[in-house]
């Protein structure tokens, strides 16, 4: 067995969000000077993923040049395998909800169960087919992708672990992100997902489970900062990209495509990560979300929260997002005469919550990591009574909230949600109780 938290923990990176990187695990692997020789080095062959359009604008063009032992064409036919859990839009299975709903985690997973046979989904909304849109899926394995890949052509994946670290082996390279940090993998790009912390064979296998978005539209993108200017959030030099690693092995391999909402399936004689050299900027990437540069007010008010934007995947009007991933991270509250907790609110976007660790500073109970909340557009939400109380009489000094690491995956649509969880027996059925007693006041004195 692969000691993957070795090989994890020995790992080198590049630096840079969106930058035009190259990497070489053999040298003499890149060809200088042009992208498609006639003969490419070492004998590889020479092969481009695009991520956008040809002619899309260059500050937004996605593609990058791959260097492999076998072209990506050199494969067997797809047939379809069954869907499991995983749901894709257009989300048809119920009509938008407009209550506010809460989960609690995912239920134990069956023996055997690895990354994608574990991605169970919540909603989303848009199409697919169209590239529009998102979805929100939970993943929990206890076991690793063995002779297994998958890629996923109806959008990236953003991949959120909550509990248990992850080995990502990408065509790009090796990836590992572990409860706190972030993976980005581009639409279309291979990768199996091993789980960090294994057991010797016939051990109890310790389960990883965590969040994952598919954006079906633009790719994602540091917000642009407006009057913050030129620093602060996410920096990209804090992003890490993959060196070339290749995996030049013989023997059946199962390749697992998402097409069009339906999984594909084949049988390569040969790794499809066998990719000796790479340049480009359509990259997978990690991040650590505890590097994310709060800014908040320092005078009064509780700023929006979209202050807290990691990533945006813009649509076609400006400032409105297909998606946003929106963190909480550790942060200082110094606001006078201020109500510190995210205020009471109704908003045009759709807003599905996730915790990492610890606890959210607007809910005091029932909010755990793992679970997840869905407050789809104009629906009425806010801390809840207990928050409320204890914020409204606490003495205002500098206050730092480190105690809990929350997220926000924000969309322009409403969020459907997939059958199976409207009707899931881990649905919190009392959600709306945590407002039962917000008293009137007015009046009384």
């Amino acid at each position: 067995m692969r000691d993957v938290r070795k090989t994890a923990e020995g790992l080198a990176h590049l630096s840079g969000f969106g930058n035009e990187h190259s990497s070489e695990a053999v040298p003499g692997a890149l060809p200088d000077g042009r992208n498609s020789p006639q003969r490419a080095p070492l004998g590889l062959y020479a092969e481009q993923l695009s991520g956008t359009a040809f002619t899309e604008p260059r500050a937004q063009n996605r593609r990058s040049w791959l260097y492999r032992i076998r072209p990506s064409a050199a494969h067997p036919a797809f047939v379809r395998t069954d869907n499991g859990a995983l749901r894709t839009g257009p989300f048809t299975e119920s009509v938008p909800d407009p209550n506010r709903l809460r989960w609690n985690p995912l239920p134990e997973p069956a023996p055997g169960t690895d990354f994608l046979a574990g991605l169970w989904t919540v909603g989303g909304n848009g199409d697919a087919s169209r590239r529009e849109g998102m979805a929100v899926h939970l993943y929990h394995a206890n076991s690793s992708m063995t002779d297994r890949v998958f890629s996923d052509a109806d959008g990236e994946l953003l991949i959120v672990p909550e509990r248990g670290g992850l080995l990502l082996r990408t065509e790009f390279g090796l990836l590992a992100v572990e409860p706190g940090h972030i993976a980005l993998v581009p639409r279309g790009v291979r990768f199996g997902v091993d789980l960090l912390d294994t057991v010797p064979d016939g051990g109890q296998s310790p389960t990883a489970r965590g969040y994952v978005c598919e954006n079906y539209g633009a790719p994602f993108r540091l917000p642009d900062l407006g009057p913050i200017g030129a620093n602060g959030l996410a920096n990209a030099r804090d992003f890490r990209a993959p060196v070339a690693a290749y995996e030049d092995t013989e023997g059946p391999v199962e390749v697992v495509n998402k097409f069009c909402g339906n999984l594909w399936t084949a049988t390569y004689d040969h790794s499809p990560l066998d990719v000796v050299a790479w340049h480009g900027n359509h990259v997978p990437y990690a991040y650590d979300l505890r590097r994310f540069n709060a800014v908040g007010s320092i005078s009064y008010d509780h700023p929006d929260p979209s202050i807290f934007t990691v990533l945006t995947s813009p649509s076609d009007t400006p400032g409105l997002a297909g998606v946003d991933f929106v963190v909480f991270a550790p942060r200082w509250l110094v606001g006078e005469d201020t109500f510190r907790p995210p205020y009471f609110h109704r908003n045009v976007m759709s807003e599905y919550m996730g915790l990492i660790e610890g606890a959210y500073d607007a809910k005091a109970e029932g909010f755990v990591p793992g679970g997840g909340s869905l407050h789809n557009m104009m629906s009425a939400h806010g801390p809840d009574r207990e928050t409320f109380d204890k914020a409204s009489a606490a003495e205002l000094r500098p206050q730092k909230i480190d105690d809990g690491l929350a997220f926000m995956f924000e969309t322009r649509w409403p969020v459907s949600l997939a059958r199976q969880a409207a009707e899931a027996g881990h649905l919190q059925r009392g959600y709306d109780d945590v407002w039962r007693g917000l008293e009137r006041h007015f009046g009384r004195g």
